[in-house]
């Protein structure tokens, strides 16, 4: 059903994102103290939903590193093709349109999305 909803539609033909990669977005307009701008996001929705919804779940990154505990700090290198060092803001995690998505970066490893995926599950069991 999910599958049919969506077979033909604009997100799935020419928007193919998938977990793991670094895209740059807009996340305006937002709320009190939710991220802003534009700026790098790295997707970590699993490629059913990433291939069939017209969203995907991020993870916000930034370039003032605070070192919050959990969240993982990528350090620039020829895969991610990040131009600074930047955390991924784990607890902003968000589900946004594709339409707000408009270059995809780099990706990060396996081992990274790891990571992400073990600080998401420390702050949902606390």
């Amino acid at each position: 059903m999910l599958k049919k909803a969506w077979e033909n539609t604009y997100f799935n033909s020419t928007l193919k994102m998938k977990q793991g990669e670094i895209w740059e977005l807009y996340f305006d307009p937002v709320k009190e103290s939710e991220q802003a701008g534009r700026r790098p996001a790295v997707i970590i929705s699993g490629n059913v939903l990433n291939k069939y919804l017209p969203i995907v779940i991020v993870c916000p990154l930034t370039t003032r590193i605070k070192n919050y505990k959990g969240n993982l700090i990528l350090d620039p290198n020829e895969r991610n093709k990040l131009k600074a060092q930047s955390e991924v803001l784990t607890f902003h995690i968000r589900s946004v349109s594709k339409s707000r998505l408009k270059k995809r970066i780099g990706f990060i490893s396996q081992s990274e999305l790891e990571k992400i995926k073990s600080c998401l599950d420390d702050i949902l069991r606390y």
